[in-house]
């Protein structure tokens, strides 16, 4: 078992998804540089830049952030993102097994509208994620602009 499922994993997975939680981003790591063991890494309030500035180059990881985004100018629009993390100095067989270990982190972090494979900081850009977050969800009130 990987330990996806481990409480402290689905408490602030719990915590990202709560409206009255400040909470909104998690990380989850490889427990060591061998086997599927995962750990709850780190998790905050700063939203999607703070979770990348806490992205390792050298490592395989999974982010779930909470994204708020107006949708015109009477309401706002809350959606979740998966970010599956390979940093480019990602050892060859941890990348080669993300796709195979990612079911069980797909599994617990369920509730997502996309899915973000990251492979440089620069995928990770706000504005971008709200563009693809808009089409996932239906409804565009600003025609297409983020």
């Amino acid at each position: 078992m990987s330990g996806a499922d481990a409480p402290e994993i689905i408490a602030a997975y719990d915590a990202v998804r709560s409206d009255k939680d400040e909470t909104n981003w998690l990380l989850i790591s490889y427990a060591s540089a061998v086997g599927d063991k995962l750990k709850l890494s780190a998790m905050g309030k700063g939203g999607l830049s703070e979770l990348a500035s806490n992205l390792d180059d050298g490592q395989a990881q999974y982010g779930y952030v909470r994204v708020e985004y107006a949708n015109d100018s009477e309401s706002r629009r809350v959606k979740f993102a998966l970010i599956i993390w390979i940093g480019e100095n990602t050892k060859v067989m941890r990348k080669a097994r993300v796709s195979i270990e990612s079911g069980a982190v797909k599994r617990v972090l369920g509730h997502h509208s996309i899915q973000v494979d990251a492979r440089d900081k620069s995928d990770l850009d706000e504005k971008d994620i709200v563009v693809r977050l808009r089409k996932a969800g239906g409804a565009d009130y600003n025609g297409g602009r983020g």
